[in-house]
């Protein structure tokens, strides 16, 4: 980091409203020793491996392109899928905000992923490895392989009633069957439903009376590392709920693990369904749906984000080569589930489209059964690029601070590490570059987008190593401004709402499912010509984009707006502490007042009124004294999603006495009562009832 880039940073934070500088640098005489100490330590990493083997471009020079002249930008990269019939229109936005790409023209995305490859002479190349610790087991699909188990499949849907347009919902564990069930469901023009395997049966319920299925896949079990869920009774007690009643049921069953009963008449054995012979591609019109993809983040009813086939096909496999500088026959690792929109791009479709080979990993980055799994997994598969979340990053050095596990493995083949989900704070980022010896590269982007709103694009030569608090520059197609509560934009370094301007690119959620003036109303309504991310924000002068916190998350301490992710930062920089949360609480004199929740190191040894007293000294020192941080309290564990997002707000609720509904998607529910005994020590949550 120059010094140049460090004044840039801090002249951003001379606003008050700006705090990415005051997390990591102050603005005092003292400040310039943290500024320097950060340099130095920043300068220290300056022998890691940096490899960016594949140039597709020069971003810059795409970045404008892709805005001023977006269909000329975009037709260029449909060229490099097969078409069944070529579109009559590049970009239609005669009905904004439903914008249609590519319409009228026809395609197959389960081709381009699958058949394109094996017609091509590439049908030998491994598509997927299946690691699973936790089973103990490992096997690889070739993409002819893959394709044969595809179209058998598809052609048992045909004959079981699926037709173009219906609905396939699969509840499934992390098996490459998972992948071989949404391809074979698009290769015949319907459109998939995955949910996240073991979602309790009311949750399974409500998303099978909303899509109404006509066929279900799923498996015998899931295993965690202490149980196994069985999937068999979650989904008859769902489709009890439901009171729907698909054409067939069709059941993977894992015999080493579970054997489940299939009573109903409905029941088909995984076996059988693929011992059928196989079914060709139907192509399907551009805008037709891909799949349906519930979401309601950490509040809220699901939503069902629909995406639509062309704009999909055509991104992905882009993505791969601009964004991650990945190269058709080189190895990549998502280590996410499929059922959330990181399994589904960044598993499932974008390393096949681009002809990599992605691997699925049925484990937990600790615990199944050491900290060092995301070393061997590398190591042993020869990973060239992974996508991972900070929450993993940060249980990994949690365990293993000293990299004990992690250094038995050689790992030189990985060129970089990607992020997102949710703020990687710069502790962790510094540890992991410094452990794994690659980049750590933090992207943003949402379900609802399906692909990076904003990353360090390597394969476009942006820098390998961008400033360390940066989500990095808006990807092509992406046009990001940073405005205010009327909907003015904001100078550089002032912290606002973060949207994007419409038309928005392809690949992007085209609607909501049957709800399109929802669609409008949630995303489109309050800054008309707009998307509203709902995340809060700046942007640097050289257009690097920091996003700081979602909107509900940044706080108002006495007229001044704070972001949460930047008081989590400064606590997070303490020695013992490996994962942070601030949320607001009400306060009489200041309107509101951020509390902090934390977990330390296992091998901590302080008492937690010494390590509240250091954790607030920490935080004045580092964002000073407008802040008003003066709580905090140690738990054990925080709330979090399965795809490992801190789920804040119910916790802020919470210390608001109000009743909690823990979100479906929390891996852990009974952490809420450890959660409350914390804020009631602190005063809050007093009057609040437990969870539901």
């Amino acid at each position: 980091m120059t010094r140049m880039t460090i004044r840039r940073i801090l002249r951003c934070a001379n606003n008050v409203n700006s705090n990415i500088g005051r997390r990591l640098f102050r603005s005092d005489k003292e400040d310039n020793c943290q500024v320097v100490a950060c340099s130095e330590r920043y300068e220290a990493l300056a022998d890691i491996r940096v490899s960016v083997p594949h140039i597709y471009g020069d971003y810059s020079q795409e970045y404008q392109e892709s805005l001023v002249n977006p269909e000329e930008y975009w037709a260029k990269a449909a060229e490099e899928i097969v078409w069944h019939k070529k579109w009559n229109r590049v970009l239609d936005n005669s009905n904004p905000p439903f914008t249609k790409w590519f319409s009228g023209g026809m395609l197959n995305t389960c081709y381009n992923a699958l058949d394109r490859h094996v017609d091509s002479g590439r049908g030998n190349q491994t598509a997927i490895i299946y690691d699973s610790p936790i089973t103990k087991s490992k096997k690889e699909l070739t993409y002819g392989e893959l394709l044969d188990q595809v179209s058998r499949l598809a052609q048992t849907l045909i004959i079981h009633g699926v037709k173009t347009g219906d609905r396939v919902l699969i509840y499934m564990p992390m098996v490459p069957e998972a992948i071989v069930a949404m391809m074979a469901v698009v290769r015949i023009g319907a459109v998939h439903s995955l949910v996240f395997g073991g979602f309790a049966s009311r949750e399974l319920a409500t998303r099978i009376r909303h899509c109404r299925p006509k066929v279900i896949i799923t498996a015998s079990c899931g295993i965690e590392p202490n149980r196994l869920v069985r999937y068999k009774p979650i989904l008859n007690e769902a489709l009890s709920i439901s009171g729907v009643v698909p054409n067939k049921v069709i059941m993977l069953q894992r015999k080493d693990l579970e054997t489940a009963e299939m009573k109903n008449s409905i029941d088909e054995d995984w076996e059988e369904a693929i011992s059928r012979r196989g079914h060709d591609a139907v192509p399907v019109e551009s805008n037709d749906p891909l799949y349906i993809l519930y979401t309601s983040g950490t509040t809220g009813s699901p939503k069902g984000v629909q995406r639509p086939t062309g704009g999909h096909t055509v991104v992905l496999p882009w993505t791969m080569k601009k964004i991650y500088g990945m190269a058709p026959g080189e190895r990549w690792w998502a280590a996410s589930d499929l059922g959330w929109v990181v399994g589904h791009s960044f598993i499932c479709y974008a390393p096949l489209l681009a002809g990599c080979t992605t691997l699925i990993y049925e484990g937990k980055p600790v615990g199944t059964p050491d900290p060092g799994q995301f070393s061997r997994v590398v190591s042993e598969n020869r990973i060239n690029s992974m996508f991972t979340a900070p929450t993993a990053l940060r249980a990994i050095k949690g365990e293993d601070r000293n990299f004990t596990f992690g250094r038995k493995y050689d790992i030189s083949c990985l060129r970089s590490i990607f992020v997102a989900g949710e703020h990687c704070d710069y502790e962790t980022r510094f540890w992991a570059e410094e452990k794994f010896q690659v980049p750590l590269l933090d992207n943003w982007w949402q379900t609802e987008t399906g692909h990076p709103i904003t990353a360090a694009c390597i394969g476009l030569g942006d820098s390998p190593r961008p400033p360390r608090d940066s989500s990095g520059r808006p990807v092509p197609g992406w046009n990001v401004r940073i405005v205010d509560e009327n909907g003015r934009e904001l100078e550089r370094g002032e912290l606002g709402r973060i949207v994007c301007k419409t038309p928005l690119p392809p690949g992007s959620f085209s609607t909501l499912f049957e709800a399109d003036e929802k669609y409008k109303e949630i995303y489109f309504s309050r800054f008309p010509g707009y998307y509203d991310t709902m995340d809060a924000g700046m942007m640097d002068e050289e257009g690097r984009v920091y996003v700081m916190a979602r909107e509900d998350d940044v706080i108002n301490v006495a007229g001044h707006r704070l972001s949460t992710s930047a008081l989590e930062e400064a606590i997070l920089e303490h020695q013992h502490i490996v994962e942070a949360a601030v949320v607001g609480a009400p306060d009489q004199m200041k309107g509101e007042i951020p509390i902090g929740l934390y977990v330390t190191t296992s091998d901590c040894e302080k008492e937690e009124e010494q390590l509240n007293k250091e954790v607030v000294a920490l935080v004045r020192r580092m964002i000073g004294p407008v802040a008003a941080f003066r709580l905090a309290a140690k738990v054990q564990s925080l709330p979090k999603t399965r795809s490992g997002k801190i789920a804040r707000k119910s916790i802020s609720d919470l210390a608001r006495s109000k009743l909690v509904k823990v979100p479906p998607t929390i891996e852990d529910a009974s952490v809420y009562i450890e959660i409350k005994k914390a804020l009631q020590k602190l005063g809050y949550a007093l009057e609040a009832p437990y969870p539901k």
